[in-house]
Parts: C-alpha cells; structure tokens; sequence
C-alpha cells in the first residue's frame, strides 16, 4: 500500500481519521457550551479513562467547538513538577488582550486583576500585560481567593466582549491539592453569578475521587462521563472507515484480529492500522497482512509508548507491577500483589502510594489495584521474563 496515503495517524493526542463512538460525549459538551453562554450553566465535563482511550483527542474536539461558537479557549496540559498557576496566566494573558483591541473596561479591570495575579507567581515571576496591578484583587497569596477573583474578572471581560471562557486542563489529577481546590472553587463563583465560563478537564479514574476531596460540592459542579476502548463494532469502524476513503478493503478476518490484538483502545487501534496498512502489499488487506505486522507493531508500542513509562519506575516499583501482571488482566487485591512478592501488606503501602501518584496504577475500589496503562501487563511479562 501507499505509505504517503496511510489514513491513519497514531499519536499523543492526535485526532484519528474517523472519530467513532464518542457522539454522545461530544453533543452533550455542545449542549453544556451553548447553555453557559445564555447564563444557563450545566456541569462542566471531567472525561476519566484509561492512557489510550482518547481523552484528549475529545478534549480538542471540545476546544474547536467552543472556538467555533466564538469561545476563547486557554488550553493547558497540568505539568507533573510544575506550576499551574503560571500556565494559566499565560494563557489567560493571551486572550485578554485579544479582547482588549475592544477596549472594554471590563477587559481593562480583568488585566489588572491579572496583573495583580502575577505578582503573586512563585519564585517572584511577573508577566507583562501593559496595565497597572489592581490593588485589592487577586493579590491576596490565597490561591483560591486569588483565582477566583482572576476567573471572575475574566469571566465579565467575555460577557462584555460577547464571547465566553473556556478552560481546558488535560492531566488533572497532576494539579497539586492546592491547585484543584482554587481551581474548583473559582468555577464555582463563575457558575453562581452566571458568567460565560466553562472547566473542562481529563484524567486517568482517580480523578474524582481527587476532585471529590478538593470540595465537597465538587459532584454538583462536574460530571464524569468514562471514556473507555471501543466496543468490537465501533472498534472495527474505527479501522475499516478510513481506509475505505481511499478505497481499500480490510477482509472481516483482518478487521477482527485488529479489534482483538488492539483491545479497541482507540490508540492501539490506529498503530496496528498504520503498521498494517504499510505491510500489505496490495489491496485487499488480509489477515494474513495483519499477522505480519505484528512484531513491528508490537516493537513500536513497547519502545514508544509502555517503555517511556517503565523507564521511570524504580526497581521495586517495576517488581511490584510485575507481581500484578503475573496475576493477571484486571484488578487485584492489594494482599494478592503482596503475597506474591513474598511480603507484608503493609511493607508495599509506600510503593503502592507512588505508582499511583505516577500515574501507573489507580484503585477501582478499596483494596483494589489495577493499570492505568491499557495491556501493560503483557508488556511486562515481555520486558521482565524472568522474575
């Protein structure tokens, strides 16, 4: 087949050809943005899955339609050692002077608020915006006075400009305590005086029990929808559309054994249709194009894509998530993992609490532990065979 005509695109983020199975998700954001600007607020959206499964390509796709309807959007991915304060700032900077070509005082007032804002960044950080601080105004060093009075001033400077706010945080559960307590509490003044501005987030399934703990009333604020891997029909859509756009066939033997190998993890899915599409020689694709794809697929997710997270685990920690993939697929008990190194519950407690805060592991329920890393536990039977 044409290299330069292969339709699919597997990456961090990246939009597949065909966007299958999320209409719902996306029509319901549509309905949550169109009702914020009329003063009508819903719950903003918090999409929680799995790595893999597409949060933030539908997190884009949120941004575009908000752009669409005329919405600012301050798009920010949570940094892992980093300050979110920062982060937004720049972002909000942006947009206010875009709006400020209006000259709106209220556009004016949100940049001194802003202003305010930075002076409070740490490490003494200042942005420049062309204004004057505004005194009694998000200058108080309480993150979540400070930025709810930022979010507020935004939020009347969109109204002013006939426009609307939207923020969106990919990575939420990588907001410290403090950080996603402001961050809540500020969408829930902009929500209470009706103002056109909008939270959207993703992150891996601890996220609401993270939200949860930052504000009690945080479940009257937000939903959670799950976004999971395909189910076998629109995972089989997800490979089969695209290259019918060019007029290439897969035969429905090909197309199972991609739904099966990928576990209709929409990632997945688009690394063994781009391996796949480059192994045939012709049209159409077989299964047995398929079965001699596999070792490149399989090298190339292993290297890119679990290999990059293994990396950063200490040695204990990779015996410990070892102990999980030799029990398994699924969830286990935490006396399970434990058992099969040969120890004490309690004597893993630390190691358990740091794979989740890595991002590695999540508790499904209490006591349980399972993978955030879709099919992880096959990658480390392969790279750790004999332990």
């Amino acid at each position: 087949m044409d290299r330069l005509q292969n339709p699919y695109q597997p990456g961090a983020g990246t939009r597949p050809p065909a966007l299958i199975g999320r209409d719902e998700l996306i029509d319901g954001f549509g309905v949550t943005l169109r009702r914020t600007l009329t003063g009508r607020s819903g719950k903003s959206c918090m999409l929680v899955g799995l790595r893999g499964v597409g949060k933030t390509v539908l997190l884009n796709r949120f941004a575009e339609i908000a752009e669409a309807e005329g919405v600012k959007v301050g798009f920010i991915e949570a940094p892992e050692n980093g300050d979110f304060r920062t982060l937004l700032a720049v972002r909000l900077r942006r947009i206010l002077l875009e709006w400020n070509s209006r000259v709106s005082r209220a556009v004016t007032t949100a940049l001194g608020v802003l202003k305010s804002f930075t002076l409070k960044l740490p490490g003494g950080a200042s942005i420049a915006v062309g204004v004057d601080a505004l005194a009694g105004r998000a200058d108080s060093g309480l993150l979540a006075e400070d930025l709810t009075d930022l979010l507020v001033a935004a939020g009347e400077a969109a109204g002013a400009c006939d426009s609307g706010l939207m923020v969106a945080v990919d990575e939420v559960q990588y907001l410290s305590g403090d950080e996603l307590a402001a961050l809540v509490t500020a969408i829930h003044r902009t929500t209470q005086l009706g103002l056109p501005v909008l939270l959207t987030g993703a992150g891996l399934p601890r996220l609401p029990a993270l939200v949860g703990a930052a504000r009690s009333y945080a479940e009257r604020l937000f939903e959670f929808p799950a976004v999971s891997s395909l189910p076998p029909e629109e995972a089989a859509a997800a490979i089969a559309v695209p290259a019918g756009q060019f007029g290439v066939e897969l035969t429905s033997a090909a197309v199972d054994r991609v739904v099966t190998e990928s576990g209709g993890y929409p990632y997945f899915l688009q690394e063994w249709g781009y391996h796949v599409w480059n192994a045939a020689p012709a049209n159409p694709i077989t299964d047995d194009d398929v079965n001699a794809a596999r070792s490149s697929v399989i090298d190339t997710l292993d290297r890119d894509f679990f290999r990059v997270r293994f990396d950063r685990l200490t040695p204990k920690e990779k015996d410990y998530l070892r102990a999980m993939a030799v029990l398994g697929p699924g969830r286990h008990r935490s006396g399970d993992i434990a058992s099969a190194l040969g120890v004490k519950v309690e004597s893993v407690a630390p190691r358990r609490s740091g794979l989740i805060a890595k991002g590695m592991i999540y508790s499904p329920a209490h006591g349980d532990t399972a993978f955030t890393v879709p099919l992880f536990d096959q990658f480390l039977l392969r790279a750790m065979p004999d332990r």
